[in-house]
């Protein structure tokens, strides 16, 4: 069996272009136990809610631009972080033309008809991206939170999480506080050496079906050896999760700052423990770099709400019942995202600062009202990416969404020339 420098020499001679920066990360963790760094990192947190805002009452008035504007009725539970987060308004994604689609496009302004002679296409995620470079020392490259049973988007999404691969693939997330937490804190009581003959087991698993796909590829047409490549990027994926687990194998699991999660919770109760998970999370340095994608319908369902939430969407403004069902999830929502943020405020690192200093978070949806794919509601806190706060920043009509996620990634120090389709960063947001 090869060694792992003769794999990673071999993956270097590959046509990988995300993989071979994390590859060579790999000899960089050596420690004996997972401390925490002397600085504190930055991190990178976004926050995905199917089914809009209401258009209405979540949206500042776009000519109070500035410090200076009223918070809108949906925004109020936000009023003591008021000058500690950036509305900003005129963004969009402007390859997403279906209200069906989810949030399916939200992290990477793909196109989804860019491959001729195929109905769907994605790209990788933003987050992603940056966890190819701030997952490095992390027992976790990144993770991906989904809400339990969730089985929606915008309208009829699957319940996919947010985060797409290199290869515009889905990667898989932790359903539900309960998985999400077992996945962090939960100890492997696995012998080391049996650990270790596990690991060189799938590695043997691994090269013998690289060996026979490589064989394969000999003679094949170029579709074939299209849909070979997505393969072989497969293989390549795999191989980055064997070398991380080989990376950390010995170093315990941190002591979750958290009780277990109980089983069942739903809706509102489900979102604030999760939102307590990525607080875990981050505290510990298991991961720089999570999505959540929240529940919709069952918070709608524990707030006392009946009206379903595709319906809800399409309150117009004149049916009063939707609408005023749609307000009481914004409010909600706001609720909940001003309890995260005060704890992030709260949570102090080794240096004396707190999370929040170190935090870049989105939060955010790709539909605005209805099936409406314009002004997406975009809500940017923390200090981790050096961004203006406490503005209502207006750009101009139909700029790309992902120009904030590349303004982003730059700010927490991932070095991005594009991302999807943004055309530069946004210069009116930096700080």
């Amino acid at each position: 069996m090869n060694t792992p420098l003769k794999r990673r020499q071999f993956l270097r001679s590959s046509t990988a272009l995300i993989a071979l920066p994390s590859l060579e990360s790999f000899g960089f963790r050596k420690f004996a136990s997972a401390a925490a760094p002397a600085t504190p990192p930055k991190r990178l947190v976004f926050l995905g809610f199917g089914w809009g805002i209401t258009t209405e009452s979540w949206y500042p008035d776009i000519t109070q631009k500035g410090t200076g504007y009223t918070l809108p009725a949906g925004l109020q539970p936000l009023a003591r972080h008021k000058a500690d987060f950036t509305i900003v308004q005129g963004l969009w994604n402007k390859y997403s033309n279906q209200g069906h689609a989810g949030s399916t496009f939200w992290l990477t302004g793909a196109n989804r008809y860019a491959q001729p002679g195929q109905n769907f296409h994605n790209s990788i995620s933003v987050d992603q991206v940056a966890a190819a470079q701030l997952g490095r020392e992390t027992r976790f490259a990144s993770i991906q939170l989904n809400g339990e049973g969730n089985m929606e988007g915008s309208g009829h999404g699957p319940g996919l999480s947010m985060a797409w691969d290199v290869s515009g693939k889905p990667v898989a997330g932790q359903n539900g506080p309960l998985a999400a937490y077992h996945r962090l804190f939960s100890k492997d009581t696995t012998p080391i050496e049996q650990q270790k003959a596990m690991l060189a087991q799938k590695r043997s698993v691994l090269d013998t079906v690289l060996e026979n796909a490589r064989a394969m590829q000999r003679g094949l047409g170029k579709t074939d050896n299209a849909k070979l490549d997505e393969y072989f990027q497969g293989i390549r994926d795999i191989e980055t999760r064997l070398s991380k687990d080989e990376q950390w194998i010995g170093v315990p699991q941190p002591n979750a700052p958290m009780s277990e999660p109980k089983p069942g919770l739903a809706g509102r109760e489900e979102i604030k423990i999760m939102y307590d998970i990525i607080l875990a999370a981050l505290q510990t340095d298991s991961t720089r770099v999570l999505t959540y994608r929240q529940p919709v319908s069952t918070l709608l369902t524990s707030i006392g709400i009946k009206v379903a939430p595709h319906d809800m969407s399409h309150y117009h403004s004149t049916m009063g019942e939707k609408q005023e069902a749609s307000q009481k999830r914004d409010l909600t929502q706001s609720e909940l995202l001003a309890g995260l943020i005060d704890k992030l405020k709260t949570t102090k690192e080794a240096d004396g600062t707190t999370l929040f200093d170190h935090t870049a978070l989105a939060y955010g949806s790709n539909i605005r009202t209805e099936h409406n794919l314009d002004n997406c509601p975009t809500l940017l806190t923390g200090g981790g990416a050096g961004i203006k706060l406490g503005h209502n920043l207006v750009v101009s009509k139909d700029t790309p969404l992902c120009n904030a996620w590349l303004t982003l990634l730059n700010g927490v120090g991932v070095d991005a020339e594009r991302h999807g389709d943004s055309t530069g960063v946004l210069k009116e947001l930096i700080a």
